[in-house]
Order: C-alpha cells, then structure tokens, then sequence
C-alpha cells in the first residue's frame, strides 16, 4: 500500500469515530521530512483518542498493511502518535493541538482539510 492509499486509510478510521479537524499534510517535498504524510485530528475526550485510535489500526489492518511500528502516548492521552513509518497519524485533545500548533511547524507542507 503507497503512504497515499494509507494516509486515506487512516482517514477513515478517523471519521468513523468522529474526530475533528482533521488535515493531512503531505510533507514528500520538504527537505529532511522523516515521513510522507502526517495525518492530525482532534478528539473532545480521552476516551475518544483511545476509540479514534483503536479505529485507525483496525481499518489499516482491514486494508491489509500492519500494525504501527511505533505507537506513542496512549498512556497520557493527550496526544496519540500512531507511526507508520511514511504516514504518522497524530490524534490531540483540543486544547493540546492549539498548543503544540504541529501544522505551523511544518508550514511548507501541502495541507489538505478534510470536511
């Protein structure tokens, strides 16, 4: 599966658990990038994180690729970073996501708002 196809996956494991704000930052023409795409919602709740989360894995698994390489934060539940290798799906509270502001940090990346 090409980090494009994957990225979509990820998407939907998103929507099916109604994240919010989701974007997807293609990040291939930027210098020194570590991955293809970072995919970045929000979620109202702790719980909510943990269901966008578990969705996510669920629908890559179903679309036939593995498991995240590396999967971060699923104790704190502020911030779940799901790492595909070329597509790193971010999950954030609110108030988390305003303040680590990811999108303005890689502000050459190509964004594209989910609706």
């Amino acid at each position: 599966m090409t980090a494009e196809e994957l990225s979509k996956v990820i998407v939907k494991g998103m929507e099916e658990k109604k994240a919010f704000d989701i974007i997807l930052m293609d990040l291939r023409n930027i210098k020194n990038s570590m991955t293809d795409f970072f995919v970045i919602c929000s979620g109202n709740s702790d719980s909510q994180l943990d269901a966008i989360s578990d969705s996510i894995e669920e629908h890559v698994i179903k679309a036939g690729d593995k498991g995240p390489w590396r999967n971060e934060g699923k104790n704190s539940k502020n911030w779940i970073l799901m790492d595909y290798v070329n597509v790193v799906a971010h999950i954030f509270l609110k108030e988390k996501r305003e303040f680590y502001g990811l999108e303005e940090l890689w502000g050459d990346a190509k964004v594209t708002r989910i609706s």
